[in-house]
């Protein structure tokens, strides 16, 4: 499968990729086939089935919100969050809905959302089949899909194997492995945003790929500082306080001491991360990177290079971002981005693999030093678990995000300062652990809020 940076990085609106931005995806994947078996016009009622993970943590990930405004046509990219509470209100008040957004049906929220969350289907834990029944309650059509994280949607007769191409276009420099990356950057003597650049270029020009890709960095910059100015308490029932305005206001307000100059950095990327984080948990908009749950940490890793770093400019954001692609791609294809299927590992570990990356490249790393960088970041980052408290993508999402753009700050750190040798192990032997261990994790800590923090958190 030919997966391109604008796969890894879009732009959508909280709190999950997987729980929120796919169903809406899945929805206009089952108008699409709804239309086309010549049924749409017979389709008189729709109702939503949630299996395994999906229901069980649904209602906290706002999966039902997004499944309404999915069936009134709208998609992630073109939903306001500032219209998320005014539309799906009226769908409540109403008992209605505009299916496809051209066909008013009766939409009753308590009985057309149907939550299984003990029944895993085989494909992939995050499950949505839809029904569309006629006037005189006989379904007509039924389509099953898989949310498989990041945002990616499946249908109920697609592989979820990645490596599996069926009329892909063919890159100029394919890589599934981070060797073989390594050995593409070698052999063309370039660095992996340029082979990425090159890549990218099958579908885009290379000035719709910058633009593209600086406009994701702007969306991650806005996000930051709309949660720099945001102050009171989340929403989800949790009494979660946004925190990060706080952080920053004190912060600045130490600058100028010479003995706190040693915590900026590292306080600006924990300050960052969390106030991503904090507009996610709110529905807000924000960018997949690779995922919703991991949205603060490589936002908040290039907000700091943009910052702190005299190399900072479009063209090393760029760099950043293709680079950080390339390393959500080769584990997207070998192991997994979703939480439902390898716990937090999939999306905050990534994501500070992603981050490492970036940052090595965008301040000169080789790209030898960029694998290294990667492999670190994810290998500390093995086992962790996605126990979110009450299934809402707050505790302890928001603060590991923080703590994993750090990680990334300190993984491009020990690997430029310990220079181009080859790191143990590998960025590709971690990528095969990665996929074993979330395996072989327990289903409990993997976005079930059936286990860990989820089952221990006392909110005194």
């Amino acid at each position: 499968m030919a997966i391109s940076a604008f796969d890894i990085f879009k732009i959508g609106f909280g709190p999950s990729s997987s729980h929120t931005f796919g169903p809406m995806v899945a929805c206009g994947r089952f108008i699409r086939d709804l239309e086309a078996t010549g049924q749409f016009d017979r389709t008189e009622r729709v109702t939503v089935t949630l299996y395994g993970s999906m229901g069980l943590t649904g209602k906290g990930h706002y999966t039902d919100v997004a499944l309404v405004l999915g069936l009134e046509g709208n998609t992630p990219s073109q939903t306001s969050s500032d219209t998320v509470g005014p539309k799906t209100d009226r769908v409540r008040r109403d008992g209605n809905l505009l299916f496809a957004g051209r066909k008013r049906i009766p939409f009753r929220w308590n009985d057309d959302f149907i939550w299984k969350g003990d029944i895993m289907l085989p494909k992939h834990p995050n499950g949505l089949r839809f029904t569309a029944w006629d006037a005189s309650g006989e379904p007509i059509f039924q389509g099953t899909y898989f949310s498989i994280g990041g945002g990616f949607v499946i249908g109920e007769n697609e592989s979820p194997d990645h490596t599996v191409a069926v009329g892909d276009p063919k890159l100029p420099f394919p890589f599934r492995w981070g060797q073989e990356l390594l050995d593409r950057c070698r052999s063309e003597r370039k660095s992996v945003s340029e082979v990425m650049m090159d890549n990218e270029k099958t579908w885009r020009s290379e000035s719709e790929i910058r633009a593209g890709l600086l406009n994701i960095a702007q969306v991650m910059e806005n996000c930051i500082q709309v949660g720099l100015k945001s102050e009171g308490i989340i929403p989800g029932g949790l009494g979660v306080k946004r925190v990060a305005k706080r952080m920053v206001d004190r912060l600045q307000a130490v600058a100028e001491r010479p003995t706190t100059n040693l915590i900026a950095v590292s306080g600006y990327a924990s300050a960052y991360a969390i106030a991503v984080n904090e507009v996610n948990a709110s529905l807000g908009q924000i960018v997949t990177a690779p995922t919703m749950g991991a949205s603060g940490t490589i936002p908040a890793v290039l907000q700091c290079f943009k910052k702190f770093h005299p190399r900072a400019n479009d063209d090393t954001v760029v760099q950043f971002l293709l680079t950080a692609a390339a390393i959500g791609i080769i584990v997207k294809i070998n192991s997994t981005l979703s939480g439902a299927e390898g716990g937090c590992q999939a999306e905050v570990g990534v994501a500070c693999a992603q981050a490492a990356a970036g940052l090595t490249e965008a301040i000169g790393g080789s790209p030898e030093q960029v694998l290294n960088a990667a492999a670190v970041g994810l290998e500390h980052n093995l086992g962790l678990t996605c126990d979110p408290v009450g299934g809402l993508v707050q505790i302890p999402c928001i603060e590991r995000n923080a703590l994993a753009a750090n990680k990334a700050i300190n993984a491009t750190t020990v690997v430029m300062l310990q220079g181009p040798e080859r790191t143990k192990p590998t960025l590709d032997d971690v990528v095969k652990a990665h996929w074993e261990i979330a395996k072989d994790m327990n289903h409990k800590y993997k976005e079930t809020s059936q286990g860990g923090l989820a089952v221990f958190y006392t909110n005194c």
